[in-house]
């Protein structure tokens, strides 16, 4: 008899890993995925991705509000669940963790115990990573934090992109899930402790503060932020373009230029169909861009009809 395995997701990311384990002939018995949120000016009922794949494939929907209530926690004792599997979830309380024979697995996008947390991915190229990798462990009571089965280190290239790496760790990453579920049932994995080295970063959740560019940083580290958090939640400013109000600017793609010097710092220059600004380090190059309430763009349509006015500045 196949063993019984529920999945937790939410997330597009989550869609491709349980997309693998139906092909790959594992028993997925039900799906629990975030309830459904209003979105838009219509403030229309939108689905997770998860929920639209598990509809799609005829699979069981759980989208209990609360994790605790007593009635989601008397439907996972009567399904008989054997493992559950957490892709990009929020955290599980114990009295759901601690419901299946096998436990609670999680894949998690890094090399644990390095950048436990909410944003793994976009942390690493914000912070200069040349390696990362991906983990399955079972959960226990603290974040990231529960005994290691199985992980695979990834490397980074200097110029790689949000994009890019989230496709890398997700093609691994499943085949690792894969792997991790069918050892773990089959008894010839052995959970193993993750030990701190004292050198690990965290990978917060991505905010308003933390997504702020800081001028006063090395322009390397800002043009590494706008790379890490593109094309979302994206790196933003503030600047004035000659008004007192403040207004905001992401900036999505960049260049910088070390050899090259604006005579006035974070002072924005129009050249070449581009958006050039000063540092002390030398000139950011923004080609791609998104102004408050509009649509991200390319620099070069937007100053088709936006007109920057001089001496406008970032700050």
């Amino acid at each position: 008899m196949r063993s019984r395995i529920l999945f937790y997701g939410t997330p597009d990311f989550a869609v491709k890993c349980l997309d693998y384990l139906i092909e790959q002939k594992f028993q997925i018995i039900g799906v629990v995925t975030a309830p459904d949120k209003k979105a838009g000016r219509g403030q229309k009922l939108t689905f997770s991705p998860v929920k639209n794949y598990a509809i799609s494939k005829g699979v069981s929907l759980y989208q209990p509000t609360n994790l605790k209530s007593e009635t989601f926690i008397q439907i996972l004792k009567k399904l008989d669940i054997d493992l559950q599997v957490v892709v990009a979830f929020r955290m599980l309380p114990e009295v759901v963790w601690s419901v299946p024979k096998k436990g609670t697995l999680n894949l998690h996008a890094s090399y644990l115990p390095n950048y436990r947390g909410a944003a793994p991915i976009n942390w690493v190229i914000i912070n200069g990573e040349r390696m990362t990798g991906i983990s399955t462990f079972i959960i226990n009571k603290h974040i990231d934090e529960g005994d290691l089965l199985m992980q695979k280190k990834i490397s980074i290239d200097p110029c790689q992109t949000l994009p890019s790496l989230y496709e890398k760790i997700l093609s691994d990453g499943r085949l690792l899930l894969a792997e991790t579920i069918d050892k773990l049932l089959n008894d010839t994995l052995k959970p193993q402790k993750q030990y701190l080295t004292g050198k690990e970063k965290p990978a917060p959740k991505l905010n308003k503060a933390n997504t702020k560019i800081n001028w006063n940083t090395p322009l390397i580290d800002i043009e590494r932020l706008v790379r890490g958090l593109s094309p979302s939640p994206g790196a933003w400013t503030y600047f004035n373009n000659g008004k007192s109000e403040k207004q905001i600017m992401k900036i999505l793609k960049a260049d910088i230029l070390v050899d090259v010097r604006l005579p006035n710092l974070q002072t924005i220059m129009i050249k070449d169909d581009q958006i050039w600004i000063g540092h002390t380090d030398g000139t950011i190059v923004c080609e791609r861009v998104q102004l408050q309430n509009k649509r991200a763009m390319d620099t070069k349509s937007l100053l088709n009809g936006y007109k920057f006015k001089k001496g406008s500045k970032v700050y």
